[in-house]
């Protein structure tokens, strides 16, 4: 399975809703970067992404998006595929 990781804050009902969907896809482990301890993650995350809004995740080295991003990846069936890779 690929390396999904989550640019998150504590309190975004999104990232909550995200990694849900991902456990719910067998997704055991999320590299989790946690933007409001870190400005410095913050400004890293807007420069790979070119965006302000949390969750940012990636699966593997793909971008995805954010929440609504990785539901409509999910819809499409394109989740499980690039999950595994």
């Amino acid at each position: 399975m690929q390396t999904v990781r989550m640019y998150t804050t504590q309190v975004c009902p999104y990232c909550i809703r995200a990694k849900q969907l991902l456990a719910q896809r067998g997704v055991q482990q999320i590299e989790e970067i946690r933007i409001d301890l870190d400005p410095q993650a913050r400004d890293h995350m807007m420069s790979l992404t070119g965006r302000r809004t949390v969750p940012q995740i990636f699966i593997g080295a793909t971008h995805v998006g954010g929440c609504d991003d990785l539901t409509a990846l999910d819809r499409a069936g394109g989740l499980i595929p690039l999950l595994q890779g």
